[in-house]
């Protein structure tokens, strides 16, 4: 019987083919033979099939986490073990001091190890203008039981806002827009740079970015990403008499801060519908992922939406899914939820609230690798793109318009504020409450 072609080639080349191929086809191939079954167990091989489908950054930071643990692990299993994830562990962290005030519809970042806490609105329908900080350092969650201590920097600059976005770009904060407490929609673009001054204790030193004549339209409620530190995107929002938005802007930050210019983006084909509270994030190279918001009806939304800027002509995707074959694996219409890029090529999708306005506490992962195999062509995809997680000691619970952000190992996320669900505080006036607990969010990977 002659072998089949495969055999004739070196491990090389054979190699260089598993590199290309999903990672389920890997395992039914090493399945074939034992000498198979060698080749497609290399750690050189799943560590390239692990930056491949996860991003180079993220698997770099899986590394440095592994170290940082002592533990020495195959590729294979930790891409094993990161697929098959299916529970959070989650607890709500101890503050001596003063702490930010209740607040919703503020930015939260993670830039340099310290935690920033900006703006917002809060009781009375006010915006805030308010910094706060706190460090809990860059590694593979913070595990230290020791207590935070918040510190409040000088404000005033910028003014005070809230539905704003504020982008990390390298160890730098990149704010645009928002609305302020008398409804004047912004569309000012500024910079802040991290100045640490001693080991717990930093500034922020913020300046308008000169940007030229041209910009987007005021507004707030806007999605926004940026994309490997060079370029910042924004979809949408509400701009001007309460209109929704729908078009999409880039700003060029290939002058290294020193400057920026922001262009629309020309749509081509289908697009998303105008829309508010949503979430864009980056997913790697020149594509991004939309999902959610609420429309120019006000219905809210649960569509997903594929963006790439690498052709010549940018193109928006929709992901359309059969419902009726997978109807209880996709996460609810909603708006004001976060999306967060976590660990092994993954969304972490939180909270939010629907068209009744009732917040949702339900975690969410859409996976990367199965969707991108979805929008090209693999239908059978659709089952595994979204997974809903089980949360394990102390929920940050029902609530929408938080703040979230991620630690550099990917594996940890930060959750702050946001409004809180009306059942669970039926003496609250309007029917709603402003949370300021500060919660860690962490993957459980059994390493």
């Amino acid at each position: 019987m002659e072998a089949a072609p495969v055999a004739h080639l070196g491990y090389d080349q054979v190699l260089s083919i598993l590199r290309l191929l999903p990672a389920e086809a890997v395992v039914s191939f090493a399945a074939t033979c034992r000498a198979f079954r060698d080749w497609a167990s290399t750690d050189v091989l799943w560590e390239a099939l692990c930056r491949r489908d996860w991003g180079a950054r993220a698997a770099a930071a899986a590394a440095v986490a592994l170290a940082e643990r002592r533990c020495r692990l195959p590729w294979r299993r930790l891409y094993a073990e990161v697929a098959r994830l299916g529970a959070l562990s989650a607890r709500r962290l101890r503050v001596k001091g003063l702490s930010p005030r209740p607040r919703a519809s503020h930015s939260l970042n993670l830039v340099a190890g310290w935690l920033v806490v900006f703006g917002g609105g809060c009781e009375g329908g006010r915006h805030l203008d308010d910094i706060w900080t706190t460090y809990v350092g860059n590694g593979a969650g913070n595990r230290s039981s020791s207590v935070l201590c918040w510190q409040q920097l000088p404000s005033g600059t910028p003014n005070g806002r809230f539905g704003h976005s504020c982008t990390l770009v390298g160890d730098a904060l990149v704010m645009f827009g928002g609305i302020n407490d008398r409804g004047l929609r912004l569309n000012d673009t500024w910079v802040g740079q991290i100045i640490s001054e001693e080991p717990c204790k930093m500034r922020i030193s913020w300046r308008l970015l000169e940007v030229g004549p041209i910009t987007p339209s005021p507004r707030g409620a806007h999605a926004a990403c940026c994309l490997d530190d060079k370029f910042i995107v924004i979809h949408g929002g509400i701009g001007v008499h309460g209109s929704r938005l729908g078009d999409t802007w880039l700003l060029d930050l290939s002058d290294g801060l020193r400057s920026g210019s922001w262009r629309q983006m020309e749509d081509t084909g289908p697009f998303p519908s105008p829309r508010s509270g949503h979430t864009l994030t980056w997913i790697g190279e020149t594509r991004m992922v939309l999902f959610g918001g609420r429309g120019s009806e006000y219905d809210v939304l649960n569509d997903v939406w594929l963006f790439d800027i690498g052709n010549h002509l940018p193109q928006w995707k929709e992901l359309k899914c059969d419902l009726s074959s997978i109807l209880g694996e996709l996460p609810s219409p909603r708006v004001g939820h976060s999306a967060t890029l976590v660990l092994g090529g993954k969304i972490l999708v939180y909270g939010g609230e629907d068209s009744q306005r009732r917040r949702m506490d339900d975690f969410w992962t859409l996976d990367l690798p199965a969707l991108l195999q979805f929008q090209s062509g693999s239908r059978k995809m659709a089952k595994r793109m979204w997974k809903k997680l089980r949360t394990n000691g102390q929920s940050p619970h029902c609530r929408s318009f938080h703040g979230a952000c991620v630690d550099t190992s990917g594996c940890c996320v930060y959750v702050f504020g946001g409004m809180v669900d009306a059942l669970a505080h039926p003496a609250e006036s309007l029917g709603l409450r402003f949370d300021g607990q500060l919660y860690q969010v962490e993957l459980v990977l059994h390493l």
